[in-house]
């Protein structure tokens, strides 16, 4: 008797694809169509591969986001007097950070979810609430992630395209229809650096119906929530609307991956029902904690994203490159064609600064640049002046 796995063998040995032992059929589709059409995120070559290539001994990466400065020592800490007890399995409910961040906001515990990074708790948010025929709208030109998780769910995934680098919400409104389940904005936009203002999300969300569920992705919040024509989603507390946050970006804890939501306890509970049993890791958890209450390693995160964000604009400006104005800890620039954004992609690379290009992002003509720490931002620059000077 051929057995599944024998069968799956044969099918990935080209030599015995045509033939089927003991006259079993090989199974037609084992993937269903919807995973099998899914593009696999490409990250960048490594920094390590990247030099070894170029011949480089220093490399930034200013391609990902992350927050130059180095994780909180605070953070760091708690990670220590954890590590005995990693041999235990972590709180199941997470019930110390999630009380810290309820308290944060002013909710019940009840209305917050943890998970490994807000993408973590957007994909339970997918995999709670979408099924059958149901759909998402949202705009082109925003976080990948989101487009990877409702297309491998098998939901319909509707877009519109963005207006000066921004999300049109007069548009996305126009487009919701009976069958809209979810609509997924993300304020400051990835990677634009664009907001939806107060003014423009309050007559949004009037013309959402109430069944027809909101994701705010606000993973950038530390960087714009300060500005009064942020629409803050907490301050609004409306049944509909699920916030992300994340302690990858402002708390500079992407290799530990920490991310919450913040909702209705009713849509909560359901999220937490679809969650792994122990995610985040104590290590984790351990380590939010300890850099939530970290002000004095948050103010000078942000201080150090003003500072290099003047510089960096003001260099991109000077070189007469056209750059999107920016809500976050990164940088929009327009090249106007594919092939100038290959030129100063490889040009700097080669001294030794990865930026990102935005065609996964569906902008071809468009780099994004991270914030870095001083150094690394004039190391930029010495770039960017060499590169550019080289362009057409």
């Amino acid at each position: 008797m051929v057995t599944l796995i024998q069968r799956l063998a044969a099918m990935s040995d080209p030599s015995q694809m045509s033939a089927s032992s003991a006259g079993q059929p090989i199974p037609k589709r084992l993937v269903p169509p919807h995973i099998e059409a899914l593009k696999p995120y490409q990250p960048g070559r490594p920094p390590e591969q990247l030099k070894k290539e170029l011949g480089i001994d220093k490399f930034i990466n200013l391609a990902s986001n992350e927050n130059p400065l180095g994780p909180p020592e605070s953070a760091l800490k708690a990670i220590h007097e954890t590590l005995l007890d990693m041999n235990r399995y972590p709180e199941m409910g997470g019930m110390k950070l999630r009380t810290a961040l309820a308290e944060r906001y002013n909710v019940k515990v009840e209305n917050v979810a943890l998970g490994s990074g807000s993408e973590s708790t957007m994909a339970n948010i997918v995999r709670a609430f979408l099924h059958g025929d149901d759909e998402v709208l949202t705009s082109q030109g925003t976080f990948i992630g989101l487009y990877v998780l409702v297309r491998a769910q098998g939901v319909k995934l509707n877009m519109v395209p963005l207006k000066n680098y921004a999300f049109d919400l007069d548009a996305i409104a126009a487009a919701i229809n009976e069958r809209t389940k979810i609509i997924y904005l993300c304020n400051p936009n990835n990677p634009t650096g664009t907001i939806i203002t107060r003014n423009q999300f309050d007559d949004f969300i009037k013309k959402v119906p109430e069944h027809v569920l909101v994701i705010l992705d606000e993973a950038y919040y530390e960087f714009s929530g300060d500005n009064p024509a942020f629409p803050d989603s907490m301050s609004y507390r409306l049944d509909n609307v699920l916030t992300l946050r994340t302690f990858s970006k402002a708390y500079a804890m992407a290799g530990i991956r920490l991310g919450y939501g913040l909702g209705h306890e009713y849509l909560i509970d359901f999220v937490n029902r679809i969650k792994l049993p122990f995610e985040p890791n104590c290590l984790a958890q351990a380590a939010g904690l300890a850099a939530l209450a970290d002000d004095d390693f948050l103010s000078r995160t942000l201080v150090n994203n003003k500072v290099g964000m003047q510089l960096i604009t003001q260099e991109l400006d000077r070189l007469g490159l056209m750059r999107v104005p920016s809500h976050g800890n990164f940088i929009l620039v327009e090249m106007d064609t594919a092939e100038r954004v290959a030129q100063l992609h490889e040009g700097l690379l080669r001294h030794g600064v990865a930026i990102r290009p935005l065609t996964a992002f569906g902008l071809p003509t468009c780099i994004r640049i991270t914030i870095g720490k001083p150094e690394e931002n004039e190391q930029l620059i010495k770039g960017l002046r060499a590169v550019v000077a080289t362009m057409a």
